[in-house]
């Protein structure tokens, strides 16, 4: 029982020293709409695999807070993915365009897929038959073991 309790005590001090203050309120609500609607078209950079909307990573809390601002200075939707994209490159983008240097985003797994299908295919297709690469020798105690064993099966 005391060790329970010095487990939730330690688990209460590592979310006391985790929590963070909450975000204040924005001020302009369609802003902060058109924040989320961007953030959710931008990669984090760290996480790879989730939005800066999705993202707790501080370059993600980053990348939001940028965009707050360049939407608050006035710049369109288009401007700031513009201004993102030449700051870190298409890889920014969760949806990246189709275009030479996004190729192989695009197209790579699938050329893998049927790669490793051909692969399999031509190595199936090539494989020695099962019958007649045994020497002769061993074709016959094969046969000698199997007839053996059904004479076992037969008695029982």
């Amino acid at each position: 029982m005391h060790k329970f309790f010095l487990g939730l005590l330690l688990a209460l001090a590592v979310a006391a020293v985790q929590a963070k203050e909450a975000s204040p309120a924005a001020a302009n609500p369609e802003l902060e709409k058109r924040v989320m609607a961007l953030s959710d078209e931008l990669r984090c950079l760290v996480c790879q695999n989730q939005t800066i909307a999705d993202s707790n990573a501080p370059l993600a809390v980053d990348l939001r807070e940028q965009v707050r601002e360049k939407l608050a200075a006035g710049m369109s939707d288009a401007d700031v993915i513009g201004f993102m994209v030449e700051r870190y490159g298409d890889f920014v983008l969760y949806r990246p365009p189709v275009k030479g240097a996004t190729w192989v985003l695009w197209f790579g797994p699938f050329l893998l897929l049927f790669g490793g299908i051909a692969f399999l295919l031509l190595k199936l297709v090539r494989r020695p038959a099962a019958r007649g690469d045994l020497p002769e020798a061993d074709m016959r105690r094969a046969a000698s073991l199997l007839d053996g064993a059904n004479k076992t099966k037969e008695k029982a």
